[in-house]
């Protein structure tokens, strides 16, 4: 399989090609920080390979206190990109960065015990096609 990817602002282009064998929603405190939403949705690989098109000397690298808790991401708009981890091994791939659509759906969710504390129940919340109106705007 060949998968395209960009961040927000268009700057840094990718291709991977191969086969993702992992897909985890983890809900850890550091990918809660790091994507300010309720968990990271990454997806991970041994065998793909990563080809920048475009801006590859734009993504930064932030490895928290060298824990292996590892970004990429865009100097210029923040958008998370994919990286190189465990000294070459593992690529991980932040599944909103793809323009491409995967056939692989998550294989669960890790770090499930230290999702934050309004994260419950999401599939009840209302649902929209756009932003609703709000009481202001009426």
């Amino acid at each position: 399989m060949n998968y395209k990817g960009s961040c927000l602002c268009g700057t840094i282009q990718f291709e991977i090609e191969g086969e993702f064998e992992q897909f985890f929603l983890c809900h850890c405190s550091r990918c809660r920080k790091d994507s300010g939403s309720a968990h990271a949705a990454t997806l991970f690989s041994t065998t793909a390979s990563l080809q920048w098109v475009t801006g590859e000397n734009e993504v930064k690298i932030y490895n928290h206190l060298n824990s292996g808790h590892v970004k990429g991401f865009c100097q210029h708009c923040g958008s998370a990109v994919p990286t190189i981890q465990m000294d070459g091994v593992l690529l991980a791939v932040p599944a909103g960065s793809l323009d491409t659509s995967v056939e692989i759906k998550p294989n669960g969710h890790i770090f499930y015990a230290h999702r934050a504390n309004w994260d419950f129940e999401l599939e009840n919340s209302a649902k929209y096609d756009e932003l609703p109106e709000t009481d202001n705007e009426r």
